[in-house]
């Protein structure tokens, strides 16, 4: 299935930006990725994270403020060297496995379009491996996608204009309750009714805990650990921005570049890293796992089981408020005000981290049965 239905739907998404050559990779080199993203890095400035989370609370939309980027303490800054160093292998052959996964279910006609920022650096770790292991080279795109909102269209059309015979393949990194899954559906379905563009919806992700898509590496909770920081490991960008007084009809979403972190940045380190690894993997159950069964495939969206426990238990009736899985957890605690954590196995020493910045925001861990995730970060409501 090709993007595009027919020449109409060319016309109706034709628009100033989809002429230009964009050349924005952030702290990453341009053979990389492309982020189709509006520099706005002087015109926006960060919030403190409790007005930013009494604001969002209180009904301002999450995508129109920044959260303070968390600066690291050192011992923190360790333990992500060491659960890289620990979790390479892994996360090369999770990549290995999603990467043959697409090019199976969508042959080699592909431009991969990852969703800005978890999904970058997965994204690039996929590009790599195709290009290195199946000699295939691909066109690789981050845009903004934000919940509530949808995805960036504008980026969508640019990518669908200068692309036109080939399939789009979304990518992120991880999923919680899989509510970017939901996002983006609806983005592509609003899409095809504006303009009779119809795109394939397919995420890849290395981690669905959840079981909310249907082309992953692993099911597994596991620590990526590209979540541990911010943009310090996402090509020094911020978050997606969408204010109607920074982004115009035809602009693309915005984003901060903090080049003045740049001394700090591990954004390449971490690609490299993992990168290293892809030819020590072990293909003997490469196969198996690319070729799952039917019942393996389809997503059963069983994670959400553990979230509406936690809710009733809780007493949380915004969903929003539950974080599901170790890459969400770290969210939380990095960028909202955290009530508590909820951990399977406190022992687990795949959760050092949330753990340690637990430790350092005096957030209360609790053990609690969980059956999908290894632990969830809850938000505390404010005024209760």
């Amino acid at each position: 299935m090709s993007n595009l239905v027919d020449n109409t739907a060319i016309n109706n998404i034709h628009n100033e930006n989809t002429k230009m050559l964009y050349t924005f990779s952030g702290s990453y080199d341009i053979t990389d990725v492309c982020f189709l993203l509006k520099e706005i890095s002087g015109l926006i400035s960060e919030s403190d994270t409790l007005y930013r989370e009494k604001a969002i609370q209180s009904g301002t939309h999450y995508s129109e403020m920044l959260p303070v980027e968390y600066k690291p303490s050192d011992d923190y800054i360790k333990m992500f060297h060491r659960s890289l160093d620990e979790s390479a292998p892994k996360l090369a052959h999770a990549t290995a496995v999603v990467a043959n996964k697409i090019l199976r279910n969508r042959g080699k006609n592909i431009v991969l379009v990852s969703l800005a920022r978890a999904g970058t650096p997965v994204g690039i770790l996929i590009k790599r491996y195709l290009k290195e292991k199946m000699g295939l080279e691909v066109s690789h795109y981050s845009v903004s996608i934000i919940r509530g909102k949808g995805i960036d269209e504008n980026a969508v059309r640019y990518i669908i204009n200068n692309h036109k015979e080939q399939q789009i393949q979304f990518i992120d990194g991880w999923t919680g309750k899989g509510m970017i899954t939901r996002v983006l559906n609806q983005s592509c379905s609003d899409l095809y009714t504006k303009t009779g563009i119809m795109l394939n919806t397919d995420l890849a992700v290395l981690a669905d805990p959840g079981h909310c898509v249907s082309t992953y590496g692993t099911r597994e909770d596991f620590l990526i650990p590209s979540a541990c920081l911010n943009s310090t490991v996402s090509g020094l960008i911020s978050r997606t921005v969408h204010r109607s007084d920074l982004i115009g009809d035809n602009d693309f979403h915005g984003v901060k570049f903090y080049k003045e972190l740049i001394a700090e940045d591990l954004s390449n380190y971490f690609i490299d890293k993992i990168t290293s690894c892809f030819f020590s993997i072990d293909n003997s159950n490469l196969a198996s796992l690319v070729d799952n069964e039917p019942s393996d495939i389809e997503p059963s969206w069983i994670g959400m089981k553990d979230v509406e426990d936690v809710g009733k238990l809780y007493s949380i009736d915004d969903i929003n408020h539950i974080k599901p899985g170790i890459g969400e957890t770290i969210r939380v605690l990095l960028r909202r005000v955290p009530w508590k954590v909820l951990v399977k196995d406190i022992n687990d020493k795949s959760l050092c981290n949330v753990l340690q910045l637990a430790r350092e925001k005096n957030v209360e861990v609790e053990q609690y049965d969980l059956k999908s995730y290894k632990c969830i970060g809850l938000i505390k409501q404010m005024g209760r």
